[in-house]
């Protein structure tokens, strides 16, 4: 067997919650265990496009996760979150309001390739534990920066406290730390609302399914 499909995930489910479930769609199909793995994580609170692969197509991994993806971003202007996104505990930095023009200016100052620090909340490795886990513990966390590329922000709409746009970027990029970068430079701080990948590399979610149908793209083998 050696699928690969595309999955929509929704809002709450972890990467993993999907992939177990389509990991038990097979076993019940095939009365076999069956390999199946993903290619980039997208947190809970995340939706949008999934790569599961099934069988030997879990060699192919590490080809699928260095791709380029495109992601539709919400932020939330005058507080920070120890996550940086929804879920974490919120402080108020600032009610000022920026005007357009200083969004405009402060977004437009990440495209390109740019140092990120990636999120405290993450799963990075930091000694040999997950920065996660290490952060959760209240344990300071110190993640290298590292390099990578915005190719693009694009469809930029601001309604105070709320922007939203769309970005092209490479592989190894942190939305949730490219959104508190620019509450930085705004000096209002900022989180992560609400995310949706909608490309990785060539494969769209347009032509992604919901994890329960997922059994319905897969070709199980005949007995016969």
């Amino acid at each position: 067997m050696d699928e690969v499909l595309l999955i929509d995930k929704p809002k709450d489910w972890t990467s993993f919650d999907v992939v177990g479930k389509i990991r038990s769609q097979l076993r019940t199909q095939t009365g076999q265990k069956v390999k199946v793995g993903h290619a980039g994580t997208l947190d809970p609170l995340a939706t949008g496009l999934l790569i599961v692969l099934i069988g030997k197509a879990t060699k192919r991994q590490d080809s699928f996760m260095k791709q380029d993806k495109v992601y539709e971003v919400s932020m939330k202007l005058g507080q920070t979150s120890t996550t940086a996104d929804a879920e974490g505990e919120k402080t108020d930095i600032s009610d000022a309001r920026p005007t357009v023009a200083e969004v405009q200016t402060a977004v437009g100052r990440f495209v390109g390739t740019i140092s990120q620090v990636p999120p405290a909340y993450s799963a990075i490795k930091v000694n040999g534990q997950r920065a996660y886990k290490l952060a959760r513990a209240g344990k300071e966390v110190a993640i290298e920066p590292r390099t990578v590329t915005i190719y693009e922000i694009i469809d930029l709409q601001y309604n105070y406290p709320q922007i939203t746009f769309t970005t092209k970027v490479s592989s190894g990029t942190y939305i949730r730390s490219l959104v508190t970068d620019i509450g930085d430079v705004l000096g209002t701080g900022a989180y992560m609302s609400d995310l949706r990948r909608t490309a990785i590399g060539e494969h769209t979610v347009q032509n992604a399914v919901a994890p329960e149908l997922a059994i319905t793209e897969v070709a199980i083998p005949s007995d016969n």
